[in-house]
């Protein structure tokens, strides 16, 4: 392993014009009929239309820029890649070392609210005594952890990866993890993978539970529930899951040359998955939502990012079938989650849930749309375990 280098994030000036040359000629599709509801058919145009024009004429991205180099950053060669990473001491006695994973199509700006209120609790009106050294990373293929040509990562390797980061490069002996959507996936194949290095784990999303209708046999009410949830959601919403996981290269040439592009499959994203009420913005800011977008773009990132979808299509798979994860397990089920799978389906893979949390509001970003909410969840399951 080799040493950790200070790592300071800053985008050419020319890439930034560059984008916003591009975004000047951005050519619109036209809005095909769809009754009273603009995103019926997938992004709003006119939505988009504006979203674009403020991108290149209003949005700071050197503000954002600074936001992440606030907190110290670091790259470190790991599996033959250089691993990008936030690394964040905590303020009290004792800082519980906490892997913080985002998922697709997040980023580390993700993390930007919630990282001080794990840090230093007492700040933000908690106990000091519940504080983490938070580390950070882009996940292997996203972002600050991609360059063009590199390897490409499932969740697996993805769960190797940074457990070498934590345990072998930051000498971590056990360490917690904490994550949602493909963070949630390499959270749980830590737990399961790993388990002699982890504390526990805490996740926002049951990617590991089951998803298997004939699994269930004689289905409870709350099952029966959970059945029409998952047909809707296999049926109305994965074809994205489809096209990223069967042609990711194709994709990527639409979405590495053209940022309206590039928004325009981002934002449908963030808008149907947060607990938004048809209005994104409500859920997540303007500026952080093209943060994480602008990162995409300068990084050129987007076709690495599909690759964990591809390769679940093609045999990758968190844990094997039968197998369980057995370190104790939280969860924080948000009410705008894209599947909500009850604690019976859950239990047959996760044999040590020890907090089972139905939150009052917030989506699939927990960490962008309720940092307060998610930071105390994860303080209140760990504190059990320290």
């Amino acid at each position: 392993m080799t040493k950790p280098k200070p790592f300071t994030l800053h985008v050419a000036e020319q890439d930034i014009a560059d984008l916003r040359a591009r975004l000047a000629r951005t050519r619109f599709p036209d809005s095909a009929p769809r009754g009273n509801d603009p995103w019926a058919f997938g992004t709003d145009v006119a939505y988009l239309r504006t979203l674009v024009e403020y991108w290149r004429e209003r949005f700071d991205w050197r503000a954002e820029e600074a936001a992440l180099n606030a907190f110290p950053q670091f790259q470190v060669a790991v599996d033959g890649i250089d691993l990008h990473y936030l690394h964040v001491p905590g303020i009290g006695e004792n800082p519980m070392p906490l892997l913080l994973l985002h998922g697709w199509p997040g980023s580390v700006f993700e993390f930007l609210d919630i990282i001080p209120r794990l840090t230093d609790p007492a700040r933000f009106g908690g106990d000091p005594r519940d504080a983490f050294t938070v580390i950070a990373p882009s996940l292997p293929g996203y972002g600050l952890s991609f360059k063009p040509g590199q390897k490409r990562y499932g969740v697996p390797e993805m769960a190797d990866c940074v457990a070498a980061l934590m345990h072998d490069v930051l000498g971590f002996p056990r360490f917690a993890a904490q994550g949602g959507d493909w963070g949630a996936a390499v959270t749980s194949r830590l737990g399961y993978a790993h388990a002699d290095k982890i504390i526990g784990i805490h996740i926002n999303l049951m990617m590991a539970a089951g998803r298997d209708p004939k699994a269930l046999q004689d289905p409870s009410e709350e099952e029966k529930r959970y059945l029409g949830e998952l047909a809707h959601w296999m049926g109305e919403e994965t074809g994205y899951q489809w096209i990223q996981g069967t042609r990711p290269q194709t994709l990527s040439f639409a979405l590495t040359d053209s940022p309206a592009g590039l928004a325009a499959w981002i934002v449908e994203k963030f808008r149907a998955w947060s607990d938004c009420g048809g209005e994104v913005e409500r859920a997540i800011s303007r500026e952080r939502m093209l943060a994480d977008i602008s990162l995409y773009w300068f990084t050129a990132a987007i076709g690495s990012s599909f690759w964990p979808y591809y390769a679940r299509l093609h045999g990758s798979v968190i844990l094997p079938p039968g197998e369980t994860i057995t370190v104790p397990t939280g969860y924080a089920q948000f009410p705008r989650e894209i599947l909500k799978p009850p604690r019976s389906v859950a239990e047959r893979v996760f044999k040590n849930i020890r907090r089972w949390s139905v939150m009052e509001k917030g989506g699939h970003f927990a960490a962008l749309e309720q940092p307060d909410l998610l930071a105390n969840e994860v303080r209140a399951f760990f504190r059990e375990l320290r």
